[in-house]
């Protein structure tokens, strides 16, 4: 029987090793939370957007084998960011020391602006894509609501950097954003830590990271349609594949790879373990984390993370307050000329922040 052995032993250590990659089973935080505010599939806003977003997310891949360029992508997310006007808004290079590292981004003001309540915002775009521009139309919107300023960065993005290089620009520039405002260097009286889709994972990340870092905490969190687990072991990954048309372009591909292969590809790309809670925030201690708000759609792909990140916070004793729509896409948010209901997302966040300071 030892004569086995050799054999037994290589299918063992990788079985050990893929059920390490995994995490623990997350299932037991599927728990029956309602959607919050139910929206009118037919309505004219969201015919509008199906069409916008066919024509933005669908289409372009169109003729290009493998999808569209990144370099292109870039182009196009900074371009509609650019598209629109943003009366009363201000937006300033920002200008970080070289010894903080080398970020960029923008100071996001309007003329009411508090310099000492301040809003460290993380954009979205797969962690490759996106930037201060392409986002404009929620800084503005946050600065506007909440009096705050609006520091709005540009981590390092993949696959010209690793995935880690992003995440320690977002955590300098928590740091940095604790005593530098607007207007120079000044202890933060507020602070917020907000992001959108991948931002929303840096955020959580973050503010965890900051936790275990005993720095001076945020006084509130809010992420928009977060991607919080790596492993991709929420239901609703299969099961909204047909209704999220902005993530279905590019993640309805890998539903066809096995799970095992899946979660050895990801850690080759990135060479972080996808269950650990430095891309992965749910699997990390959710205990004693700012007040957050979470917003996600019952029809998008990363609602089911949103949904167990809220559960495990919640039994952690961490003040999480998630709230859902119907039928929206992706980081609906950010079309709110387009979308009555992003409007209404929109001031829901801003009477969050009120109720914590802002």
């Amino acid at each position: 029987m030892f004569y086995l052995l050799p054999i037994a032993v290589p299918f063992v250590a990788a079985y050990a090793a893929t059920r390490m990659l995994r995490g623990e089973n997350l299932a037991k935080y599927d728990e029956g939370i309602p959607v919050t505010f139910d929206c009118d599939p037919h309505s004219e806003g969201l015919k509008k957007m199906n069409a916008y977003l066919y024509d933005n997310f669908e289409a372009p891949a169109d003729g290009h084998k493998g999808g569209e360029p990144i370099a292109s992508k870039r182009k196009r997310f900074d371009k509609a960011g650019l598209a629109r006007d943003f009366p009363d808004t201000t937006f300033t290079p920002l200008s970080m020391p070289a010894k903080w590292g080398d970020i960029d981004g923008e100071w996001v003001t309007t003329k009411k602006t508090d310099p000492d309540k301040r809003i460290l915002y993380i954009h979205g775009g797969a962690f490759t894509v996106g930037s201060c521009l392409s986002h404009r139309a929620l800084t503005s919107r946050l600065a506007k609501m909440t009096g705050a300023s609006v520091c709005a960065v540009n981590y390092r993005l993949m696959p010209e950097h690793k995935r880690m290089a992003g995440i320690e620009d977002c955590r300098t520039a928590y740091k940095w954003i604790l005593e530098n405002g607007p207007d120079g260097p000044f202890s933060v009286k507020k602070l917020c830590v907000a992001g959108d889709s991948a931002g929303g994972n840096l955020t959580l990340s973050t503010i965890q990271w900051a936790r275990n870092k005993s720095l001076r905490p945020a006084d509130a969190a809010i992420t928009l349609s977060p991607g919080i687990d790596g492993t991709f072991s929420s239901p609703s990954i299969r099961k909204n594949v047909g209704t999220d048309h902005m993530l279905r372009p590019m993640l309805g591909n890998l539903l066809n790879v096995p799970k095992t292969l899946l979660l050895w590809g990801s850690f080759k790309q990135v060479g972080i373990s996808p269950s650990s809670p430095v891309i992965s925030p749910i699997f990390g201690d959710l205990s004693g984390l700012p007040p957050t708000l979470i917003q996600a759609s019952s029809a998008e792909i990363l609602y089911d993370d949103a949904r167990r990140y809220t559960a495990k916070a919640r039994k952690a004793g961490s003040d999480v307050k998630l709230q859902t729509w119907s039928h929206l896409p992706h980081v609906w948010q950010i079309f709110d000329d387009i979308l009555p209901e992003a409007d209404d997302a929109l001031k829901e966040i801003a009477g969050f922040l009120k109720g914590h300071g802002f």
